[in-house]
């Protein structure tokens, strides 16, 4: 860890990482009802109204960026109000949203709120120490600066001098005092150095991911043994360690309740969506996600795009897993309180820290320790052009077949400025279904689906825009 950082105390207790095998692994309904208590005990609700929860936050997740991108412009923000109902602003009028889908009309787009919380950023040189952070607040159609609450003038003075309009601010008063929860263990520990100590984020090709906090580039670790081959704090709080050969990750987080949960994948889930966060020190617990592009000040230096969630966390959590379910989120990086009387805690978000790397999350528990990743170092390579709104089913228009288990890579590279989408499908006996898939704004996607035998395909899809694509296959 950075040596700003040493003086926060150790945790008393270490979990050896990298020691799972497959047998350890939850069976998918054991897993769920891990997750279901969960989210009984933090959130108060019983049973019924847990899984039903869960089920409508996923359905929620899809709703929110399926019209993420048929409003585009106009699309003020998707957020899940605490009766587990999805609402969607709109700029203007809505009668093209889905049928059932519940809108209100907001002044600022989405896209305007960044650009508000992004002037902020751009002058955090300027924030007072009684400041502790911003964030985009969906359901007010606002960007919240955070201030204690007898120095509200000083946050004040902060935003007229970032040449941010006040009518986008609200200011709330706070004795936050975030800091980077360092000694942790998220899912199991790893030892830095002479025996500082953090937790595995996720596994990835060759590794897992962290807190930038927690190591600088270059710093050894143990338990397992590796290296820190990119790491960033303040700014970001994101890191990745190469672990050495005899290492192997997988695509698991400890429940702390004598078994793992199995990381399908790496979807964002909505604000308001119920989340889980696993730590050496408090173990399993829930909360919600109150933001996403949260900016926070730490003693060390300000930390921009944070996802703001109610779960609780102590120091020795630092870097630990997010999950919504079973779709990873981010890696713990700080917050305030504590699990006796509730917080606020702070992620940096994992699908930031994989495309920062180019590294390919693992799923399912399975995966070789280095498995290729990214289109030019992939097992085949397919070549194709679409009009928008086109679509092509590779390979060469056809399947292939997986003899055995294990990951199914997918990397699409499409045109500049286009909006191109990667589905992974799977014949079920009568149809193809979607397994995995990659639908985010961008050009580029990548998915990862650890899958049993059978037959597969992908389907390339150009939402928006047109041009020539390479697709990049790997198989087990």
């Amino acid at each position: 860890m950075s040596t700003s950082l040493r003086p926060l105390a150790l945790a008393a207790a270490l979990v050896v990482a990298g020691t799972l095998t497959p047998a350890a692994q939850a069976a998918p309904a054991d897993q769920d009802a891990l997750i279901l208590s969960a989210v009984q005990r933090d959130l108060g609700l019983d049973a019924d109204r847990a899984r039903t929860r869960l089920a409508a936050d996923r359905r929620s997740g899809d709703t929110a960026r399926a019209l993420r991108k048929q409003l585009d412009s106009r699309f003020g923000g998707a957020w899940i109000d605490s009766s587990g109902t999805l609402t969607v602003g709109v700029t203007g009028k809505s009668a093209d949203v889905a049928r059932g889908v519940r809108t209100t009309l907001v002044q600022r787009s989405e896209r305007d709120l960044d650009a508000v919380k992004s002037a902020l950023d751009a002058h955090v040189a300027k924030a007072p120490k009684s400041v502790p952070g911003w964030y985009v607040d969906l359901p007010t159609n606002t960007v919240v600066v955070k201030s204690r609450p007898s120095e509200l003038a000083a946050a004040r003075a902060f935003v007229a001098s970032s040449g941010v309009g006040a009518a986008a601010v609200r200011f709330t008063g706070t004795d936050e005092a975030p800091r980077p929860l360092v000694d942790v263990v998220g899912g199991n520990a790893y030892t830095i150095g002479s025996g500082s100590r953090c937790s595995v984020g996720f596994s990835v090709n060759g590794g897992f991911v962290t807190a930038g906090h927690c190591g600088s580039t270059g710093a050894s670790t143990s338990n397992p043994s590796g290296t820190f081959r990119g790491s960033s704090f303040p700014g970001n709080d994101y890191a990745w360690v190469q672990v050495a050969a005899g290492n192997t990750p997988r695509g698991l987080v400890n429940n702390y309740s004598g078994g793992t949960v199995s990381v399908a994948g790496s979807q964002d889930a909505p604000v308001g969506a119920t989340v889980c966060r696993s730590g050496s020190t408090t173990g399993w617990h829930c909360g919600t996600i109150q933001a996403r592009n949260s900016s926070v000040s730490y003693p060390q230096g300000t930390v921009t795009g944070l996802i703001q969630t109610t779960v609780c966390a102590e120091p020795g959590d630092s870097g630990g897993s997010l999950l919504a379910g079973t779709q990873a989120q981010g890696v713990t990086s700080g917050g305030s309180g504590n699990c006796r009387t509730g917080g606020t805690t702070y992620f940096q978000p994992v699908n930031e820290i994989l495309q920062a790397y180019g590294l390919s999350l693992l799923t399912g528990g399975g995966g070789t320790p280095n498995p290729p990743t990214g289109c030019q170092n992939s097992e085949t390579r397919h070549n194709g052009s679409l009009a928008a709104g086109g679509q092509a089913i590779q390979p060469n228009g056809s399947y292939y077949q997986s003899t055995v288990s294990g990951a199914h890579v997918g990397c699409l590279a499409g045109p500049s400025g286009a909006d191109f989408d990667l589905y992974l499908q799977k014949w079920n006996g009568s149809a193809w279904a979607d397994v995995a898939k990659g639908d985010s704004p961008a050009a580029s996607e990548t998915v990862t689906y650890n899958g049993t035998a059978g037959y597969y395909r992908y389907r390339v899809h150009a939402y928006s825009g047109s041009g020539a694509y390479t697709l990049g296959v790997t198989n087990p």
